[in-house]
């Protein structure tokens, strides 16, 4: 859908047939109600919008004319690396490879591609429509034209792109939500804190903030003379919680009994609670994009 609201032609392919037909009818039902809403991207009507897009059971055809490739297959290392050898010999030299991949890294993702300069990763935020954040990962040899190219390119569709210098395992928003999620598993399986509890220290606290400025300006902000300030009045403290943290949680097993025991007594783990909740994140999440727009 994001390509969609730049007015580009979107070709679906999918290698089971019939299913890049089922994900347009799925994508067409979200435009309509996106321009419902009032949140439809772009200046087309989704009606114009549903134009642009195609569904294709043959990669060749659906490669034909493409200057951006966008793999979305599940996160398995060999099925990637097979997609782009097939990719490969059917586009041009300046076609551009990307790959949605949220814990493989460039070098090994694209590592059984020739030109490997034109190859990157761009690592999308689920969903993808309201978190416009995207992650674009260089391989080692990607050029610099490149990334220029799919940063313009993303910030063009409406998304916030924000490239990394190199890639390093996670990238940058998985390693952040790495260690807030240890922390937190921490913290409630230590006894520390309820999981209801944890989740408020984020949704009513931290995450007030960190919807519209990032931790660093936070603290720039948050001492009169700015971040060197900071540093003086609270990094000794910082430091000594640091030194505190312990090891990595095992999440799972008989140490993480009691925190999902906590959580499935909040949300139960079967699929109309697990919908209910997801539908109301995405409402919430759209209401804060429309936010975010107006200011």
């Amino acid at each position: 859908m994001v390509f969609i609201s730049g007015g580009y032609n979107v070709k679906l392919y999918d290698n089971q047939p019939g299913q890049a037909a089922k994900a347009i009818t799925e994508i067409r039902k979200q435009l309509d109600e996106l321009e419902e809403a009032h949140m439809l991207r772009g200046q087309l009507k989704a009606s114009q919008q549903h134009a642009l897009l195609s569904s294709h059971d043959d990669l060749a055809q659906a490669l034909e004319g493409a200057f951006f490739v966008q793999e979305c297959v599940f996160e398995q290392l060999e099925v990637k690396q097979s997609v782009f050898r097939d990719i490969e010999c059917l586009v041009g030299e300046d076609v551009i490879l990307s790959s949605s991949t949220s814990c493989l890294v460039p070098s090994n993702v694209f590592s059984k591609v020739q030109n490997r300069s034109r190859c990157l990763v761009s690592h999308p935020v689920n969903p993808p429509y309201y978190v416009k954040l995207v992650e674009l990962v260089p391989h080692p040899e990607t050029a610099a034209v490149v990334m220029d190219t799919a940063r313009t390119f993303m910030t063009k569709v409406g998304q916030v792109p924000v490239c990394l210098r190199k890639e390093i395992d996670g990238f940058a928003l998985n390693r952040v939500q790495a260690a807030i999620i240890a922390e937190s598993w921490r913290l409630v399986q230590d006894g520390i804190i309820s999981v209801q509890d944890i989740d408020l220290v984020m949704s009513e606290g931290l995450g007030m903030r960190y919807a519209f400025i990032g931790p660093m300006e936070t603290m720039h902000l948050n001492a009169p003379d700015g971040l060197v300030d900071y540093m003086k009045r609270y990094g000794e403290g910082i430091r000594r919680v640091l030194a505190s943290f312990g090891p990595v949680p095992e999440f799972s097993g008989e140490s993480a009994k009691s925190v999902v025991k906590e959580m499935y007594e909040l949300i139960p783990n079967d699929g109309q609670h697990l919908s209910a909740r997801i539908a109301r994140r995405d409402q919430l999440l759209m209401s804060l994009a429309k936010l975010k727009e107006e200011h």
